[in-house]
């Protein structure tokens, strides 16, 4: 990983981290999952684990640790993990496709946090349940930050592959060409 690289994902991470602290008034409507979704579909498995680690970390050291903090970089590293699989694989996914795996990342949240409760006592149906409206929220909010961002952040990711000179394979979503 080079230092290009490494600014870039600080930078999304920088994004994300205002993105929740802007909105962490609105209840689970956040961009965190939607950027760590993006970051690993163009930059690779290994950046979307970066991505959610320090997105998780600097924005609970504004908004609160806790034990959750420890799931919530759980559940965003395999979000990140698996959309870097899946860029690796399938770069020619449509936006429409990224967006359903970003609706299901958003139940997977939900789910992994609610069993963190489970661990420390809570039973785990009422829990779920009453937290799925929440769940909602965030599975819905992740699909409209992904259709909305995924364009400016090909664009930027484009015009920084080529100022710093990348060589690395960017794929694409939908039939916006990405690449150099």
């Amino acid at each position: 990983m080079n230092i290009y690289k490494i600014t870039l994902i600080a930078m999304l991470a920088s994004l994300a981290v205002a993105g929740r602290i802007a909105l962490s008034h609105v209840p689970n409507v956040q961009p965190v999952t939607a950027i760590i979704i993006l970051t690993g579909f163009w930059m690779g498995p290994a950046a979307g684990l970066i991505m959610a680690f320090l997105t998780t970390i600097v924005s609970n050291m504004l908004l609160g640790m806790g034990y959750w903090t420890i799931w919530q970089v759980v559940a965003w590293s395999i979000i990140g993990l698996v959309a870097g699989l899946l860029g690796k694989y399938k770069s020619g996914l449509p936006v429409w496709g990224l967006s359903i795996y970003g609706f299901l990342s958003g139940i997977f949240f939900g789910l992994v946090i609610s069993l963190t409760m489970r661990s420390i006592g809570q039973p785990f149906w009422a829990y779920y349940l009453a937290g799925l409206p929440y769940d909602l929220n965030h599975a819905i909010s992740t699909i409209i930050f992904i259709l909305v961002l995924s364009p400016v952040l090909g664009t930027l990711f484009k015009r920084y592959k080529k100022r710093n000179g990348l060589t690395e394979k960017t794929p694409h979503i939908g039939t916006t060409n990405y690449r150099s």
